[in-house]
């Protein structure tokens, strides 16, 4: 077993456990120019921090004194092995958020705990696993002309699709096998996504840090960087930041750090389209007195 001399283990995937990147992949040099940032900050507490792979098979968790997810981003693609290491380490050492939280979040059922307990979301409808239904047919119950269909339980656009009642047919015989064993949900196409962009809020103890603007690459609407979305600097409004802050404080328990996602929907309502809290993306480097706020809330955690 390996025994890290570290306080904190700063979670990541296989993919983005170098120490160094080669100077062409940017990629792993944003990863590792935001983990600098809080190590740093981390260190000006009096806590020492490794950056460690999740699945590892060879790491003694109880050593460290607290885990935080950071970049755990193959865990949608290997779910049952994400869940089983969870439920091992959960007692074995105090997570960054809480094994609760991390578990609420997993599935974007979330959504609907988020909606009734007030907090605007995108409108949704899920399809359960095994559900004979028809996607025309979800359309024209919702009326919606257009749509996204994307997995419960996902990352990173996988297995997103853009849906209209004309393509409605021929994609449901594309994702039946997939509809056949994962919950899917329904929302509809939000136009601002693409003559905008998407807001992401950085909320850290509760209190708004700082904000990015996620702009989708020339016809597409996937607004992540692995599909040539682009970031973009971004001054959100008052009425953003109160939303950002109370779909945080809407989570049971409080979510030590964690990012919301927000649009305009087609009525011209700001409302929350992903609230991520597993391993979210910070942009640290674009606003670096977060790390130091991220510190503070690791240390709060740690007891320290």
């Amino acid at each position: 077993m390996i025994h890290p001399k570290a306080d904190i283990a700063l979670l990541t995937d296989h993919r983005y456990a170098a120490k160094t990147a080669s100077r062409d992949d940017w990629y792993l040099g944003n990863i590792l120019r935001d983990d600098g940032l809080l190590q740093k900050a981390l260190e000006e507490r009096g806590l020492t921090s490794v950056r460690v792979d999740w699945a590892s098979p060879d790491v003694d968790w109880s050593k460290f004194r607290c885990a935080v997810f950071r970049t755990t981003w193959d865990y949608f693609e290997r779910i049952s092995e994400f869940t089983a290491w969870l439920n091992r380490i959960e007692s074995q050492v105090r997570l960054c958020n809480e094994a609760p939280i991390i578990w609420w979040n997993l599935d974007k059922h979330y959504l609907a705990d988020l909606e009734s307990r007030g907090i605007p979301v995108v409108a949704t409808r899920f399809i359960e696993p095994g559900t004979a239904v028809s996607l025309t047919g979800l359309l024209e119950e919702a009326g919606w002309d257009e749509a996204v269909l994307k997995p419960c339980v996902s990352g990173g656009a996988r297995h997103t699709y853009r849906v209209n009642r004309a393509s409605a047919g021929e994609l449901q015989t594309v994702v039946q096998p997939l509809l056949a064993v994962e919950s899917f949900l329904l929302q509809p196409f939000i136009n601002d996504v693409v003559t905008t962009g998407e807001d992401s809020l950085i909320v850290i103890d509760g209190q708004y840090t700082h904000a990015i603007r996620k702009v989708a690459k020339p016809g597409d609407f996937r607004v992540q960087d692995d599909h040539g979305g682009t970031v973009h600097y971004c001054r959100p409004e008052p009425e953003q930041i109160r939303l950002a802050e109370q779909a945080m404080a809407a989570c049971n328990p409080a979510p030590a750090y964690g990012r919301v996602d927000m649009v305009r929907d087609n009525d011209g309502r700001w409302s929350v389209i992903e609230l991520e809290l597993i391993e979210p993306e910070l942009w640290l480097r674009n606003h670096p007195p977060a790390a130091e706020h991220f510190a503070g809330a690791i240390a709060r955690v740690t007891g320290g």
